[in-house]
């Protein structure tokens, strides 16, 4: 498939990839040919068009016929559905446990594998920059324990190389620091100021922070008088503000509403403050700071408390490939279908433009079928008794059926009550409970970043837009591939959404549900209007144009981002094993981490037998 820019889509859908339908076998799946490459599709992607289309159906219809099903002569030992971290790690685990001849078929709904570690390709003027449109980093990769490190090692993640990969002066170097940009149509008028207001910049090694006192940031900031007055107030508070007895002050923290606290004890109301402090916390706790409690918002150091250490010397913020952890996905999968790319680890890899055409290939022994949506899993008699699963998908606007000795669901955990008919009432009943943030990463090709050097941005805090943070990608190169050097050179920024309800103090669900359906309404031409007037306002002045400046824009939505569990021990009741089904994910740790992902995989597959 050609490279697609911003400007080769219409009302934001792209024209359907071509592909055709092959006999005998390939009745239950669609070929895909040399040219199709989904890294380099821009406009939306991540919850792209139609990969949530009969999902959606079968758990909001709910919809259960989908016309005359095609029984494939296909049989598994083992069928995983869902094609990210947790389902490729999944596959690996069961090849290593019961052998390499073992035929794995994994179903994934949407055009590429890797779930949320999406790699994305903006090519810029012959110049091909890689980046990440979902998850983005080994947190603490040195503390997964002996399963997630003997993964690394197998498949050829060296996670040494980080330390020299990521280059902790270059912020430095070209002296890129934290602002906030405020803009015209919240608070009256564009505006950077060279000061984030919180902590989250904390998290990009070797940014400059502040270079105003808070003072000088207060009078600086695009507020009234009187909003200046109380955001200095705020920016001078700190736990000292609260006057509770000191034995009553941790069950205080806990108990109390960061906002009320805004509002109570500091006796803020200005709205462009407290649009400050709610999105200041940003992705770090899934919500905006007005679901916070106080000891939330002072641990993730939100508006009004002093930044806090993310990472220590031990466990630093680099483990970042250039593709994030698409890297480990496809260090995977070429661990397990050789033939789809070039290399021997995963540096290696990182040049490699895999072949989709071999994902699916009858001789493989680990099989990936994209675009395949599953609709139904179940035994293929009493569940105690039964030896095989069958599972039934839609591919292409037709249902097929396979059927496996075990499978393994390492989809969206909410999702399995709606695709499992007959799981107990109790453990669909805490399935449904598990919910996950919405969350947008974008990324947009620059031709060039001099207007990002000029004002000095690294990364700068937006409250009062969609994407409320606009970032330097992360400064890796690695192998053959070099990041940006000179301002005068091809690039890619990062921009960050983490999406609320319009009301404060809404409950999280409501707010995710609201949020969620404001996302998934928009289309590519809203999106890219948003980003021209975000850039265009951030950055105006002689050095940009969006027009002449920007390549290309990838939308990576996410409805169901991260990981945030349900209530008591619902997750850990959802997530137990029925019969030869067994359940994987994040979800079902919960926690939004590549390496939970990769441990629920092998606690599945150790469920299995």
């Amino acid at each position: 498939m050609s490279e697609i820019t911003r400007r080769d889509f219409v009302n934001g859908s792209l024209l359907a990839a071509g592909s055709s339908l092959l006999p005998n076998e390939a009745v239950a799946r669609r070929a895909l040919d040399s040219s199709y490459y989904p890294p380099s599709r821009t406009g939306l992607r991540g919850s792209h068009p139609g990969s949530n289309k009969h999902a959606h159906s079968r758990a909001w219809g709910p919809q259960s016929d989908w016309g005359k099903v095609s029984e494939s002569a296909e049989a598994y030992d083992l069928i995983v559905v869902g094609g990210g971290l947790s389902g490729l790690s999944a596959a690996y685990f069961y090849q290593q446990k019961h052998g390499r001849d073992k035929k794995i078929l994994i179903l994934d709904n949407h055009d590429d594998f890797g779930g949320h570690a999406k790699r994305n390709e903006h090519t810029i003027d012959g110049n091909t920059r890689i980046t990440y449109g979902g998850s983005q980093t080994l947190v603490k990769p040195h503390e997964g324990g002996e399963v997630v490190l003997q993964l690394f090692k197998e498949i050829g993640v060296d996670l040494e190389l980080f330390k020299t990969a990521y280059d902790r002066d270059f912020f430095k170097r070209h002296d890129l620091g934290a602002v906030t940009y405020f803009n015209k149509q919240v608070f009256g008028r564009d505006k950077v100021v060279r000061h984030p207001y919180c902590n989250y910049p904390n998290y990009i090694e070797g940014l400059q922070g502040a270079r105003l006192s808070s003072a000088e940031a207060a009078q600086e900031a695009a507020l009234s008088d009187r909003g200046k007055e109380q955001l200095l107030r705020v920016l001078n508070s700190g736990l000292h503000s609260i006057k509770v007895p000191k034995d009553e002050l941790e069950g205080y923290l806990d108990d109390t509403s960061y906002f009320d606290y805004l509002k109570n004890v500091l006796s803020v109301d200005d709205p462009g403050v407290l649009r400050m402090a709610r999105n200041s916390g940003l992705d770090w706790a899934s919500t905006g700071a007005d679901l916070m409690s106080i000891r939330a918002a002072k641990d993730c150091g939100a508006l009004g408390f002093s930044p806090v250490s993310v990472y220590d010397e031990e466990n630093p913020y680099i483990h970042h490939f250039p593709d994030g952890n698409a890297g480990v996905a496809r260090a995977l999968v070429k661990k397990m279908i050789p033939k789809v790319g070039k290399g021997k680890n995963a540096e290696e890899l990182l040049l490699s433009r895999f072949d989709y055409s071999e994902l699916d290939q009858s001789g493989n022994a680990v099989r990936i079928r994209l675009n395949s949506t599953v609709i139904e899993v179940r035994h293929g008699g009493a569940t105690k008794d039964s030896s095989e699963v069958f599972v039934t998908y839609i591919q292409g606007d037709r249902p097929f059926r396979v059927k496996a000795g075990a499978v393994v669901l390492a989809c969206h955990n909410k999702m399995i009550p709606h695709i499992v008919p007959d799981l107990p009432k109790t453990q669909a009943s805490a399935l449904r409970l598990q919910e996950k943030s919405p969350l947008q990463y974008t990324t947009v090709g620059l031709r060039n970043w001099r207007a990002m050097k000029e004002r000095g941005i690294g990364l700068a805090m937006s409250p009062g837009n969609m994407h409320q943070a606009v970032l330097m990608d992360f400064p890796v190169s690695m192998g053959r591939y070099q990041f940006t050097k000179s301002p005068d050179d091809p690039c890619v920024i990062q921009m960050i959404s983490c999406p609320y309800g319009e009301k404060y103090g809404t409950p999280r669900i409501e707010q995710y549900r609201e949020a969620r359906y404001r996302m998934l309404g928009l289309k590519f031409s809203d999106y890219e209007e948003e980003i021209r007037n975000h850039l265009g306002g951030m950055l105006n002045g002689e050095l940009f144009d969006f027009d002449r400046d920007v390549e290309s824009i990838s939308v990576n939505r996410w409805a169901h981002g991260y990981t945030t569990g349900g209530p008591g021990n619902s997750t850990r009741t959802g997530r137990q094993p029925f019969g030869r089904i067994t359940i994987a994910n994040a979800d079902s740790a919960p926690e939004a981490d590549a390496k939970a992902a990769i441990l629920m995989a092998h606690r599945a597959i150790k469920e299995l037998g």
